[in-house]
């Protein structure tokens, strides 16, 4: 079992004709993605085409999503355009009823994504991103840019901020035997279109999943919310990793959600104690996550 996409996931990707929807589309058609199409205004009509494992495969490209949607039964998209079109293709993918929608780039404008959030949320639309790797499921479905090489099928479900966090727990899980049921990229951009809290019951609800990994960082207060829902509802082993301990406040670092105020919120002490209150086991580095997870003997 897996959550969010999986074998029934039949994606779109919004960009496909460009050089980083061509390269990725690739990539994710060789792990066994089930590319429905792909959207770029004015070339519809026209096939992008790959060679897969020795074979020529054709994906239809169309002019607009709902078309897309329409002829081909998708349900998730990928956008992989340029932060300045990301909230023209959320909106167009919030239209088209599309239930999972992933965002790539970094940097899109934050007061846009808000509109973008709000306007999925009252859809009943999952939205990832924007600056998120994407979400894989070894082993069925990857939709995203992650080197899935990487990943194994396994019980341990991993949600980040970090992208590049995520890849070094990953190399380090697999590389002791430990796999992956889930890994979702929050993304960490300051407006997250879906958040720890939101995945927490999916993970909790997955029969194949029997460890949460958390991987956060400064800034924000998604931390302290997500541990607020362990708390209460969340049952399975929770370990946790904050980056961005040594931060000086009030400067902005690497992402744009990863910044501490000057009275200390969204530092990672605050984050720790929160979670530490709810059960949660902190990890200090990467390696100490794959430690607990040893301990765990899953």
């Amino acid at each position: 079992m897996s959550i969010i996409i999986g074998p029934a996931t039949r994606l779109l990707v919004q960009g496909i004709t460009g050089r980083e929807g061509m390269f990725h589309t690739q990539t994710m058609l060789e792990y066994g993605t089930n590319v429905a199409g792909g959207v770029t205004p004015g070339k519809g009509g026209q096939e992008a085409v790959f060679q897969v494992r020795g074979k020529t495969l054709g994906v239809p490209v169309f002019n607009t999503l709902r078309e897309a949607v329409d002829k081909t039964g998708a349900n998730a998209t990928i956008l992989f355009v340029p932060a300045r079109h990301t909230p023209a293709g959320v909106y167009e993918a919030v239209d088209a009823g599309i239930p999972v929608i992933i965002t790539i780039s970094e940097h899109t404008p934050v007061h846009e994504m808000m509109k973008c959030y709000y306007a999925a949320r009252q859809k009943g639309l999952r939205l990832f991103g924007p600056n998120s790797f994407g979400i894989i499921s070894p082993g069925k479905c990857k939709a995203g840019f992650m080197a899935h090489k990487y990943y194994t099928p396994g019980p341990v479900g991993i949600m980040s901020r970090s992208a590049t966090n995520c890849y070094e727990t990953v190399m380090m899980m697999t590389a002791c035997g430990i796999g992956q049921s889930t890994c979702i990229g929050i993304g960490g951009d300051m407006i997250p279109g879906s958040a720890f809290i939101d995945l927490l019951p999916d993970f909790e609800a997955d029969g194949e999943t029997r460890a949460i990994v958390l991987i956060g960082e400064i800034g924000g207060s998604e931390e302290e919310l997500a541990a607020d829902y362990i708390k209460a509802h969340v049952h399975k082993p929770v370990v946790a990793l904050i980056a961005g301990k040594n931060a000086p406040k009030g400067k902005n670092m690497g992402h744009a959600g990863a910044i501490v105020s000057a009275d200390g919120v969204g530092s990672a002490e605050n984050k720790e104690g929160a979670l530490r209150s709810a059960g949660v086991r902190i990890a200090e580095s990467t390696a100490h996550i794959i430690e607990i997870l040893r301990e765990l003997k899953l």
